[in-house]
């Protein structure tokens, strides 16, 4: 009797595990829906379209990679405190001024990877992004399926020593779309040696 109690216990204790999972790849799902519907909301709204105005007669939607779990990991995040302000290259003559703000350190694909995140300083004094981090990233998809001046990722400053890395989050620098826009070009050291097929893709004009 004590055994069968145990395996039912067991069965139940499995089957929930099970639900659970599904229940959080669920949200997930619809996490990740939400955001390339925010996106393309955006892209659509004319006071708010980084598009041309020809391109925006034409606008449906942007494409994405297929969303996919593995391209969401957990980081170690390493701050990096009393860093000098610098002036970070952009597709034009502007530069804006970020700090380093720390480090990322995980697994992807089997193999250890390191990001830096930066907060910009004029952004940090807005309500709002007080908080605000800043990751811009390149892999080995920019130029072919994805903008070849690499693309970025939204963080918050965490609470703990991990973070959430999502690149199905990934998008473009607005100058992918339009050339009057001036965008920060990711530094050499955020180079990731592997297809983050994951996030926005290219274009469809590139």
């Amino acid at each position: 009797m004590k055994g069968k109690f145990i395996l039912a216990l067991a069965f139940f204790l499995s089957a929930g595990l099970v639900q659970a999972q599904e229940q959080n790849s669920q949200n997930w799902q619809q996490e990740i829906a939400a955001f390339q519907q925010e996106l393309n909301q955006e892209f659509a709204d004319p006071e708010r379209s980084p598009l041309t105005k020809v391109a925006q007669k034409k606008f449906t939607a942007l494409a994405f990679f297929p969303a996919d779990s593995s391209f969401r990991v957990k980081a170690k995040f390493v701050r990096t405190p009393d860093q000098l302000p610098f002036e970070m290259p952009t597709t034009t003559s502007r530069k804006a001024v970020y700090e380093k703000y720390g480090e990322l350190h995980f697994i992807l694909q089997g193999q250890p990877y390191v990001l830096t995140v930066f907060q910009n300083h004029a952004l940090r004094e807005k309500a709002g992004y007080e908080d605000y981090l800043f990751l811009p990233f390149t892999d080995a998809t920019n130029g072919f399926t994805s903008y070849g001046g690499g693309r970025y990722l939204d963080l918050r400053i965490p609470k703990s020593d991990t973070i959430l890395l999502d690149f199905n989050k990934a998008y473009n620098p607005f100058c992918a779309y339009n050339y009057n826009y001036s965008c920060p070009i990711p530094p050499k050291e955020n180079r990731l040696e592997l297809k983050v097929k994951a996030g926005v893709m290219a274009p469809k004009s590139e």
